[in-house]
């Protein structure tokens, strides 16, 4: 439970809505007689006589909540029991808020694509607008203003990016070409193929890095000359 209650306090920092904590199997199908989530996080470990994924595999039966999976036991046996119950994602303990993070957003891009096949392009537009001094993108179901003063850097991860700000962290579905070609401000450059940074927060430059908020950047070699210039003009 000291675990659980932890886990609740991380996904209520990211901006989700805890419905309950369960400790025993057996209770979650009770629950969702009364209400029903948008996702499960389901230990494959619980206390009671069903583990996990007979839990799924039950509740599956009447609902169609999706599932992750948390686990410290992600030998192939259970790996391929839970599998067969087709889980948005498997997260092995001991995991980071940010794994949480990435695998819920993750599991609520597919609901959309699942719910929604027809307009996937539509409700996937990272950037639905940009103004003089915010751009405007979707995070969860709803659309987030985000100050562009405010954010710290951008980092591209294959088709996805994160955007770093001083209070949260945003997942956008995108490349980093397609957030330079619409990112269009002064203050925003990029510096290496996976990061743009705010030049406005650089607390450094050194010969192959910049740091922003303690955090070190890799810089291209291509791109620090630019960079340099840029910061003169601005």
């Amino acid at each position: 439970m000291i675990i659980a209650a932890n886990l609740a306090l991380q996904l209520t920092d990211l901006g989700y809505e805890i419905m309950g904590i369960i400790p025993r199997g057996e209770e979650v199908l009770k629950h969702l007689k009364q209400s029903q989530p948008d996702l499960i996080l389901l230990d494959i470990n619980l206390n009671g006589h069903l583990d996990g994924i007979e839990i799924a595999e039950l509740l599956q039966k009447e609902h169609s909540v999706p599932i992750i999976y948390l686990t410290a036991n992600s030998d192939e046996v259970n790996f391929n029991r839970a599998k067969a119950t087709h889980p948005y994602a498997f997260i092995s303990k001991p995991f980071t808020k940010t794994d949480l993070y990435r695998a819920i957003e993750l599991a609520s891009i597919r609901l959309e694509e699942e719910h929604a096949p027809d307009k996937v392009q539509e409700s996937h537009s990272s950037i639905s607008s940009v103004l003089n001094n915010c751009v405007f993108v979707r995070s969860h179901d709803k659309i987030v203003k985000v100050i562009i003063a405010d954010i710290l850097y951008i980092e591209a991860e294959r088709n996805y990016c994160k955007i770093y700000c001083k209070e949260k962290t945003h997942l956008l579905v995108a490349t980093l070409k397609d957030l330079e070609e619409k990112l269009l401000f002064n203050t925003l450059m990029r510096i290496h193929r996976s990061f743009i940074v705010n030049i406005s927060h650089i607390d450094e430059i050194a010969t192959s890095h910049v740091v922003i908020a303690k955090k070190a950047i890799p810089l291209s070699t291509d791109l620090k000359k630019q960079l340099l210039l840029h910061i003169q003009k601005v």
